[in-house]
């Protein structure tokens, strides 16, 4: 069974609004596109894809945006190529190397860890809160940002079980931000 990850960037107060944090660098951007590559697909939510569609799809033209420093696009090209899967009531269709997944969210993803393969990513706010809720994630990745948001949502806000977590692995980036790596206890 690949194991499903949940990987995301979290400010010290625990917002995990995706512009919260610091901003990207080369060495944040190294070890994302590592994990990206980790999983053989990657699992959204609406809006998550809608936002990762809109700042990483590869142009039509093939060439990426001027904004995009170089060190940016082996993620962008990891992610563009990347295998996907779309939870959403209120999509009728997606592109991007994607599959929607509707239906009963619990079962769907379980058929989807079942294949065989290195591991599944989610990322987002809201579809991790109800896979760590059905206790789905097998390993939560999160990348403290040494900044105090103040505002903003919160990471698994609204869960409705603590969920005990044992610290496997810890990375300490220049910025000051540190990668922690858990695992379910149990």
């Amino acid at each position: 069974m690949r194991p499903l990850r949940y990987s995301i960037n979290v400010t010290l107060d625990g917002c995990c609004h995706h512009e919260a944090g610091l901003p990207p660098d080369e060495e944040s951007m190294r070890y994302w596109t590592t994990e990206m590559e980790r999983a053989d697909a990657l699992l959204f939510g609406r809006v998550t894809y809608e936002m990762m569609q809109s700042a990483w799809r590869r142009p039509v033209s093939g060439t990426w945006p001027d904004w995009m420093d170089e060190w940016e696009i082996p993620f962008a090209e990891t992610i563009d190529q990347a295998r996907k899967y779309v939870v959403s009531s209120t999509l009728s269709a997606v592109e991007w190397n994607a599959e929607l997944v509707r239906g009963d969210l619990e079962r769907a993803v379980r058929h989807l860890k079942q294949e065989p393969g290195e591991g599944l990513w989610v990322g987002g706010v809201t579809l991790p809160l109800a896979l760590a809720d059905l206790r789905l994630i097998d390993e939560y990745v999160f990348v403290v940002q040494p900044v105090v948001a103040g505002h903003g949502p919160t990471l698994l806000a609204g869960l409705r079980e603590r969920i005990q977590l044992d610290l496997v692995d810890r990375l300490e980036f220049r910025s000051g931000a540190t990668a922690l790596r858990y695992r379910p206890r149990g």
